[in-house]
């Protein structure tokens, strides 16, 4: 299903490269005249925001290398600089061997082109580039030490006056569809071409034996592989023939995800330690544009984005951004690094309707009343990262992020753990934070909808109504906090009540209830706006008398702590709504 849909992606984009082709990324091109002098090593680097991005050009597709006969397979008219010029990355003398053998096979194909060719112009510039000596003018060029800067800077020829590098013509792509179809790879010493049927098109065809590699990680991977003489091989197949795979539908869904993970994909974001990428099949669609912005993982350089994309989910009927019944396919394909393979963390199937349901329902759970100045985001990545100390992303857990966003995609209920992350945060820094808040009512919420329980469904705002324990005690610390700061006409305090009591009353209220109602006369005595003292008494007469007539109970649930810092951050809000003459600023 997975390759599948990626090929149908291929077809769908139809401008990505084609059958037995690849667009690689060409720091540096050598300019050479049709005699082969050199001319000049050419910068094809452009600024992009802070980096530099080198151009990108269509060349033969290049073979798979590796182990410890991979310096004998090279690529066709492009490669590093351990190949084209001989140059060793360090002084060591075996790197300094490695390259020298690398520039040999480098020639050696050079060699073998030139001989099959003669024809060509090109080839014939390159091979008189070497045998003339001009490499080493190539060393001794001012640009040179740019380039060396570069770990395994890829190169290319290109003839003085064309634009692009030297072309890839009929002559030139028959050799590389040979190598790419024939080759068993370094060592083998013969072909190996066989035929069947297709796991992904269904066709009798030549099949790939092995599967280009994935830039997922540092040490690029294949999402398909088998380790040769493996114990995956059965039925006399080995490599890639234990999962039949044409050589067209290879080179498609690899093309196709090569593209999604590029360097400047806007379809492609990192949660936890799974790269995730995502598209539409069949056509494009707006979600595909906005679905990075409501995990908060938009372009650091369009902040507006995650506002824009809610906004126009939440008037799609409107506005016809999102048609109703829109059945076309919506994927989500979760990846990460693995020992010998690209593990798949996660794969999603959806259309574009049935996704845009699913996600207005996640930011649904997570509204929640905020303060004036507050924007209100709903994105994942800042409401995870807020539960963790230091507010890093780097401490959010990496299994943790990809059950959200599962629970996110498929409706599911969230992951316990983030009510436990909550809890525990909101207790070590005494602080219920809107983020906080929402995250609660969202994991209480969603559990209730699809566990119907007897505890009531958590509003927005202020709920006058709801009897449940561990909310109506959120409400009256918020109250027995509140009367402490009027008493002290809003001024900061060095240890308040919420410091010193929020742990032991969220969690046992019955043996900290009765020392704060002690407090509490204290501080209404103290309160010099009589008509406010009095105000708020009231109010907090008439949230204790929905308590328990045998008063709060001795223990609170995780859950009912969930409930506590909702109720709790509800009345604080309610307080600064209905007060503003007395306000101050919100804290929490």
């Amino acid at each position: 299903m997975i390759l599948q849909a990626l090929c149908e992606y291929y077809e769908r984009k139809g401008d990505l490269a084609p059958d037995g082709f690849a667009r690689v990324e060409i720091p540096f091109l050598i300019v050479i005249n049709m005699r082969g002098e050199f001319c000049a090593l050419e910068d094809t680097r452009q600024t992009n925001g802070r980096q530099m991005r080198a151009r990108e050009f269509l060349f033969p597709k290049p073979l798979p290398r590796s182990g410890s006969k991979s310096y004998q397979v090279t690529h066709l008219l492009w490669d590093h600089i351990g190949y084209i010029a001989g140059q060793a990355k360090s002084e060591d003398p075996k790197d300094r061997a490695l390259a020298d053998a690398q520039h040999h096979t480098w020639l050696t194909a050079l060699g073998e082109l030139a001989r099959k060719y003669p024809e060509e112009p090109g080839i014939r510039a390159m091979q008189s580039f070497y045998s003339t000596g001009q490499c080493a003018r190539l060393i001794a060029s001012s640009t040179w030490s740019e380039c060396r800067k570069i770990a395994g800077c890829n190169m290319a020829f290109r003839m003085d006056g064309e634009p692009d590098p030297i072309p890839c013509t009929h002559s030139v792509h028959a050799i590389a569809e040979r190598r790419l179809d024939g080759e068993a790879g370094p060592g083998k010493g013969e072909e190996v071409v066989r035929h069947g049927i297709c796991l992904v098109t269904g066709e009798s065809t030549k099949l790939a034996r092995i599967h280009t590699r994935t830039p997922i990680s540092k040490d690029s991977k294949s999402l398909v592989n088998f380790q040769r003489n493996s114990g995956y091989d059965s039925y006399g197949k080995e490599q890639g023939f234990n999962a039949p795979v044409s050589t067209a539908a290879e080179a498609a869904y690899t093309t196709a995800l090569n593209h999604l993970l590029a360097k400047d994909s806007k379809q492609k974001m990192q949660v936890g330690d799974a790269t995730t990428v995502f598209w539409s099949g069949r056509k494009d669609s707006t979600l595909e544009a906005d679905f990075p912005a409501f995990f908060g993982l938009a372009p650091r350089d369009d902040p507006d984005a995650e506002a824009r994309a809610v906004s126009a989910l939440y008037g799609s009927p409107h506005t016809g951004y999102l048609p109703k019944g829109d059945d076309t396919p919506f994927y989500v394909l979760g990846l990460a690094p693995n020992a010998a393979r690209i593990a798949v963390r996660f794969w999603h199937v959806d259309t574009v309707a049935g996704q845009s349901a699913k996600l207005r329902q996640h930011l649904d759970d997570l509204d929640i009343v905020r303060g004036p100045l507050d924007p209100g985001r709903r994105a994942l990545m800042p409401l995870l990262c807020d539960l963790v100390l230091q507010g890093k992303a780097d401490n959010v857990p990496p299994n943790l992020a990809g059950n959200v966003v599962r629970a996110v995609l498929s409706g599911a209920p969230y992951p316990q753990t983030l009510l436990h992350m909550a809890i525990r945060r909101i207790r070590a820094e005494r602080q219920v934070t809107r983020m906080r808040a929402a995250v609660l009512k969202a994991v209480l919420n969603r559990t209730h909808r699809l566990q119907p329980a007897s505890s009531k469904e958590i509003t927005v705002s202020l709920d006058p109504t709801n009897t449940c324990p561990g909310y109506v005690l959120g409400r009256v610390f918020a109250l027995l906090e509140r009367i402490q700061l009027a008493s002290n006409n809003y001024q900061e305090v060095n240890a308040g009540i919420r410091d010193r009591f929020y742990g032991a009353f969220s969690s046992s209220p019955c043996s900290t209830y009765p020392l704060l109602m002690k407090l509490k006369n204290h501080h209404l005595r103290k309160i010099e706006r009589k008509g406010e003292a009095v105000n708020l008494e009231r109010l907090l007469g008439e949230v204790t008398d929905l308590l328990p007539a045998q008063g709060p109970k001795p223990h609170l649930s995780l859950d009912e702590q969930a409930r506590f810092a909702i109720g709790y951050y509800h009345q604080r809000q309610a307080l600064f709504t209905k007060s503003p003459k007395s306000e101050t600023p919100d804290q929490a």
